[in-house]
């Protein structure tokens, strides 16, 4: 059974300019000419155009629906890259390794040094006592 790989292009929008032709409608038809016989040159088969809605945001909260018209083209896969898909498997992650195990040293001793404490009784009688001087 033959297998495909497909392309999509977005159809264009308006014709060039060709020497020679006049009409909107032969421009349209010569610019869709040239594209798919590009896509022929390098191995693409037309299958079809399909014209698809397109959500697309409109300032902060808002949306609209465009659609979109897309030229599909396919070619077939060669027997060795065809021969070469292998459908996908489900492979399970490794378990993450484990630390060492860390062996419980006693805390460090606080380094030596004068130690600070916080003055007893109320707060009025370790306050400096002010007295108004006069010059």
């Amino acid at each position: 059974m033959p297998r495909f790989e497909y392309r999509v292009i977005p159809a264009p929008r308006k014709g060039n300019r060709v020497k020679g032709l006049k009409s909107t409608e032969d421009r349209f038809a010569a610019t869709l000419a040239d594209l798919m016989n590009e896509a022929g040159r390098e191995g693409w088969e037309y299958v079809r155009s399909d014209t698809l809605p397109v959500d697309e945001r409109q300032g902060l909260t808002g949306h609209s629906t465009s659609w979109q018209t897309m030229l599909v083209f396919r070619r077939t896969l060669a027997e060795s890259a065809a021969s070469g898909l292998v459908p996908l498997e489900v492979v399970p992650r490794p378990p993450a390794p484990q630390p060492p195990p860390v062996d419980p040293a006693p805390a460090p001793a606080p380094p030596p040094g004068p130690v600070l404490r916080a003055p007893t009784g109320p707060p009025e009688a370790s306050a400096p006592q002010i007295t108004p001087t006069r010059d």
